[in-house]
């Protein structure tokens, strides 16, 4: 391993953390990644036994060494041991547990609803093959569960896996680094760590998917690396995502729960709400009860347990935005440079022009917009796609409005974060916070080719006679003359509704009895190919 050097010209959110570490060299790289594609070639990791003992392998990583991914986590985050359980062990181990129990069903074939040539005639089903080696990048803010929880899927999927862990957080990278050649085949599943250079090295190399969490900057540099190979990316970022405080929601509560986010992580998570539109109305009622919640915690001793900014450069970026905001500062604004600790921050009568709101905040600092459902979602709908929006409210009208008239990853009513909760729901973004999606089902999709294969049987060939040359119109006059389509011209969108298929009504024993009629009564000579291909709608 080679010890990393800063890579000059690169932007200041490319920028690595000051602290220095051993990063892997390029020969470590090349013959790790060498390793991988020989194993995919193998056949080793699409065995769904070899799948479901590398997850559960997986599992009992995490499971047997809690003590010290807690410990990691604190060391680069300083997130106390309760929010590591959280946020950090438990749901990697809900996520592998969930990819055992459903791997099986995942991997099967599936056959298409295609009609009766293709699926009863013919035969026709779709295979899920993985896509082969796979990179997964990790961020710093959940280093270990946000570069674990790809991998999972990518196991389940049947592909073998390069994992690049955050160098900012060295840490949790290190453990990494350490563990998972213990537990995982190490021919199949592999880390390398690294800095900006290490990681365009990596970039370099061609991949069969780029599984990226992390900023939007970073992510345009990834997926321009990714392009020149043509290569198929998962993105998942973030952006500034908003909460909605309705006249008519539970204040208290919308406070409460507003609050106890914002304190997660210091505010360093994707999902985390980045400010918040009040209505004019509630806005005293729910200032007031948003520091009763604050002070309400801190009297409890959780400011102790409040987690670090994560380096010098993003407290001091923090700090720097708050020193030009035009708000007014109704709550915390202190912080230690020297600890990495900035208090739970609120910020009153925020415009949208303001410094807080240039960029993401990814931080423990609050920005109050006035602003009703109407207005917020006009200045929602102007900007960048979020990876969240939060909705509180108690009038189901007005949670439509903001459906209907916005677009974001995903949206939780009356709570915070819960929508990335469901198993087997999709997480992801839209636009600028993300693209493609994962978690279950749709984490193992992310990694997977679904294959189409068809097969028809040989004595279909004597109806198809229209598909060799030379082509006749006059012979195939069918082929142009085609049956009235179930609705007429000059419809209205009054007129529109549902026509179900003709084919529908025949289950799969139907089916059969009809291809085997038909195939003795053509022999008999009772039906003509025209017939038969009438009857077929081909």
């Amino acid at each position: 391993m080679a010890t990393s050097t800063t890579t000059q010209g690169i932007p200041q959110a490319l920028q690595p953390s000051s602290s220095s570490s051993e990063y892997s060299d390029t020969t470590e790289v090349d013959h790790k990644l060498a390793t991988l594609r020989q194993t995919f070639e193998s056949g080793r990791t699409k065995d769904i036994r070899f799948r479901k003992w590398q997850l559960k392998q997986l599992y009992w990583l995490v499971a047997e060494n809690k003590e010290e991914i807690c410990k990691a986590a604190h060391a680069d985050t300083g997130r106390q041991e309760f929010e590591a359980y959280l946020s950090d062990v438990n749901p990697i181990l809900d996520e592998v547990l969930y990819h055992i129990d459903h791997v099986e069903e995942w991997a099967k074939d599936t056959i298409p609803d295609s009609g009766v040539l293709f699926t009863r005639i013919g035969k026709s089903y779709i295979r899920h093959e993985p896509l082969g080696t796979v990179l997964i990048i990790g961020p710093w803010n959940y280093p270990l569960s946000l570069t674990l929880h790809p991998l999972a899927s990518a196991i389940a999927a049947g592909c073998t896996a390069l994992l690049k862990p955050s160098e900012v957080a060295p840490a949790c990278a290190q453990l990494l680094y350490k563990l998972l050649p213990k537990y995982l085949d190490p021919a199949a599943y592999a880390v390398v760590t690294g800095g900006i250079k290490e990681t365009q090295y990596i970039l370099s190399h061609k991949f069969d998917h780029v599984f990226f969490t992390g900023s939007t900057p970073v992510a345009r540099h990834i997926a321009a690396a990714a392009a020149k190979h043509l290569t198929p990316t998962t993105l998942e970022l973030g952006g500034q995502g908003p909460a909605i405080v309705a006249k008519s929601a539970n204040i208290d509560l919308a406070a409460k729960r507003i609050a106890a986010t914002k304190w997660l992580n210091s505010g360093q998570i994707c999902l985390n709400v980045n400010h918040v539109f009040v209505d004019p109305s509630v806005r005293g009622e729910f200032v007031n009860r948003l520091q009763h919640w604050l002070r309400s915690f801190d009297s409890t001793g959780a400011t102790a347990q409040q987690a670090t900014i994560i380096n010098e450069r993003n407290y001091d970026r923090l700090m720097g935005m708050l020193d030009k905001t035009n708000g007014k500062v109704i709550q915390g604004g202190s912080g230690q440079r020297d600890q990495l600790k900035l208090a739970l921050t609120v910020v009153d009568g925020v415009s949208m022009d303001d410094s807080l709101l240039t960029e993401e905040l990814f931080g423990p600092i609050l920005p109050l917009v006035e602003a009703d459902v109407t207005k917020a979602v006009g200045i929602i709908s102007s900007l960048q796609h979020p990876l969240a929006i939060y909705i509180f409210t108690n009038d189901r009208s007005e949670v439509n409005y903001v459906l209907d008239h916005t677009q974001s990853g995903g949206v939780t009513v009356n709570d915070t974060l819960l929508h990335a909760a469901v198993p087997e729901a999709p997480f992801g973004g839209v636009g600028e916070s993300g693209s493609g999606a994962y978690h279950g089902r749709h984490g193992f999709d992310a990694f997977t080719h679904r294959r189409v294969v068809v097969q028809m049987p040989d004595w279909l060939d004597r109806f198809m006679g229209f598909r060799y040359p030379p082509y006749d119109l006059v012979k195939n006059k069918w082929f142009i003359d085609r049956k009235a389509p179930p609705f007429k011209r000059g419809e209205t969108l009054e007129d529109q509704e549902v026509h179900e298929s003709a084919w529908s009504a025949y289950g799969a024993s139907g089916a059969v009895l009809l291809a085997g009629l038909v195939a003795v009564a053509s022999q008999r000579g009772y039906l003509r190919a025209d017939h038969i291909r009438k009857l077929l709608k081909i």
